[in-house]
């Protein structure tokens, strides 16, 4: 089978993720990648037939995202890459002839297969917004975001195929055509062993923070930054504090042994300290409701706390909540990643066999989503 993966460039999580199920795929079929942004060099130096992509971005300024910047941002941008684009969807339609198209929220996979009738798999963690039902109680408060968040979302990949989900929490489906499965793990926290600590690990990329550091003295708990200081070379200690450089193995041991994470909202790390059972503090970025969204389920289980904003206060009652979010997580099961990969081998045999049939389809279920 000759699959086109296309992966969203924005944010690491989606290459991580897609990096898992390429692995598995390159070993059966003949594999054509297409993304964008750092994602591409992390791919490119796992798997061949990797073509890079312009693709959108999002500025953020603190722990806020700049829309009106964003916009610019983009403009700006895709004055040389909707045409590079352009270029390259030609040399890949005419030289590969794809059979079935995967995208990782990912649009310029996803038009190839709409352009040439092709089922497309949607795989990620976003289309739970808009495929699944949400309790009202939850979103109180949030009714505005959510909505213009979910017609975001509906609106990236219509009429796909299949849309296979990945999630720690599991509302109830309103969609057909929707299967939610655990997260996707990379194999290095797999391989991870989960041990009770002391510390905290804190990952926090806004600069703009500057309270951050004195409110984690505060609590006089052992903590291991990561993000706030991105030019060291070596650990820097401030007396409960100790900044440390950015390394997937030490980043992943200081994970595996932490009391409890301090960090955002994105999927990725979330999923995995539930994966770990270690209570999670979310501090969601401004501006994106799907961060928000993971923030509230986390709590709403029981497996951590959100916050809009840390205070000396926020952190002290997420300490004090720790040993019951302990108890929570010791409940959560998952099997590496062996329900997503079997979904994906479903859907791509079906997707295969449906070929011929899902040209007289498309239209009809584009109305239905």
């Amino acid at each position: 089978m000759r699959i086109l993966y296309g992966v969203v460039g924005e944010g690491m999580g989606h290459a991580t993720r897609s990096r898992v199920l390429l692995e598995e795929l390159t070993k059966e079929h003949e594999v054509h990648i297409v993304v964008s942004g750092r994602a591409q060099d992390y791919l490119a130096r796992r798997f061949q037939n990797v073509h890079g992509i312009w693709g959108l971005t999002i500025a953020y300024e603190g722990n806020s995202v700049k829309k009106w910047q964003t916009v610019l941002q983009n403009l700006s941008g895709a004055v040389k890459g909707w045409p590079q684009n352009v270029r390259q969807y030609f040399e890949l339609v005419e030289e590969f002839r794809p059979d079935v198209v995967v995208s990782d929220f990912e649009t310029f996979s996803y038009l190839v297969a709409k352009n040439h009738r092709l089922p497309v798999i949607s795989v990620d963690n976003m289309q739970v917004i808009n495929r699944c039902k949400h309790d009202p109680m939850l979103l109180a408060g949030h009714e505005d975001s959510f909505e213009a968040t979910r017609a975001i979302v509906k609106a990236k990949l219509p009429g796909a195929f299949h849309y296979l989900v990945t999630t720690f929490f599991y509302p109830e489906l309103r969609k057909r055509r929707t299967t939610l499965a655990p997260s996707i793990l990379r194999p290095e926290i797999l391989a991870a062993k989960s041990e009770p600590g002391e510390h905290l690990l804190v990952y926090q990329t806004a600069t703009t923070n500057t309270a951050l550091p004195e409110i984690l003295k505060q609590s006089g708990v052992p903590c291991r930054v990561y993000g706030l200081r991105r030019d060291l070379t070596g650990d820097v200690v401030d007396g409960n504090l100790t900044y440390r450089p950015f390394s997937e193995a030490g980043f992943i041991n200081d994970l595996r042994t932490a009391r409890a994470v301090v960090a955002g909202g994105g999927y990725t790390l979330m999923s995995e300290a539930v994966y770990l059972r270690k209570p999670m503090l979310s501090l969601p970025v401004g501006g994106q409701f799907e961060q928000v969204l993971n923030a509230l389920y986390l709590e709403r289980l029981g497996y951590g706390m959100y916050v809009k904003a840390l205070t000396v206060d926020a952190l002290n009652e997420f300490l004090r909540r720790v040993p019951k979010c302990q108890e929570a997580l010791a409940g959560y099961e998952q099997d590496g990643n062996t329900r997503m990969i079997a979904a994906l081998r479903e859907q791509l045999e079906r997707a295969y066999e449906h070929r011929g049939h899902w040209r007289m389809e498309m239209a009809e279920l584009d109305g239905q989503d």
